[in-house]
């Protein structure tokens, strides 16, 4: 602690003071982080986990740093991907692929004949980072 601070708080004592914590300023109130507002986040992440604080923070309208403290410290949330996406592949990696895909073309016959069919899924490519998503600390 520095000298002039220690001279504050003696001054202060001396003029009768009794507590150490802080007294009232006056200022912004800080609204952002209310429990209202914590709820639609929490909301929004139920709905799509998979949202950046960007788009959260436009969509409650409110700054992005706030909510990130709501996401983190209040619903004790962190951000993980939900896959692997290797950036590039050994040409070890490529040629397995490439051996792979050439023995299921030549059993395709014997393969196709046994496969079951459900609804039809799309599949789109992704990143690593498209496929991030909110998790707590208790989500599977």
């Amino acid at each position: 602690m520095k000298k002039t601070a220690v001279y504050k708080w003696v001054k202060r004592f001396s003029e009768g003071r009794e507590s150490v914590t802080d007294e009232e300023r006056s200022g912004r109130p800080a609204t952002s982080r209310t429990e209202e507002d914590i709820e639609k986040v929490c909301q929004i992440v139920r709905e799509n986990r998979r949202l950046t604080v960007r788009s959260i923070a436009e969509q409650v309208n409110i700054d992005r740093e706030t909510v990130r403290k709501i996401l983190t410290e209040d619903l004790d949330m962190r951000k993980v991907c939900a896959k692997m996406v290797p950036k590039e592949l050994t040409r070890e990696q490529k040629q397995r692929r490439v051996t792979i895909c050439e023995d299921l073309l030549e059993r395709q016959d014997d393969i196709l004949g046994h496969v079951i069919t459900g609804d039809e899924t799309w599949v789109y490519p992704e990143t690593k980072w498209q496929s991030a998503q909110w998790k707590t600390a208790n989500s599977p």
